[in-house]
């Protein structure tokens, strides 16, 4: 499936379709450069999905909780670009969150390529020459 963001005013309907596509699916691993937008993306993601709190990239923090309105789930939103051992992502308890049927929303996942589970979905960001985004999943 492919979602194409002319520009900032379209993510909030990319975000609909995008969380419209997500379906019983859990774990979801964006990949793109950086400056692609994936915190970007993320953060209208949540919005989609009835998240109030402040949504921001937990880049220090490695994963950051939210809470749905809507219906009270959490979602995990990870940024792995810091990560330098696979093992602080299994001392950090990784298992638990992929295998908790919560959403988990993961920025640079291809550090942490072994560990995500069989059924995540790749999320690629292409940012093209015009400035746009392609989202493919």
């Amino acid at each position: 499936m492919k979602i194409e963001i002319p520009d900032i005013s379209a993510l909030p309907r990319a975000a609909e379709e995008f969380v419209g596509a997500m379906g019983q699916r859990c774990v979801f691993a964006f990949y793109g450069k950086m400056g692609a937008g994936k915190t970007t993306l993320i953060k209208a993601i949540c919005a989609a999905l009835h998240i109030e709190d402040t949504v921001n990239s937990p880049t220090f923090s490695i994963v950051n909780e939210y809470c749905r309105a809507d219906n009270g789930e959490a979602v995990f939103h990870f940024d792995f670009y810091r990560i330098k051992t696979l093992k602080e992502v299994y001392d950090m308890g990784i298992e638990e969150y992929f295998y908790s049927g919560s959403i988990c929303l993961i920025e640079w996942p291809e550090l942490i390529e072994p560990l995500l589970p069989d059924d995540a979905v790749r999320v690629s960001i292409v940012e093209n020459a015009d400035g746009s985004r392609t989202v493919e999943l």
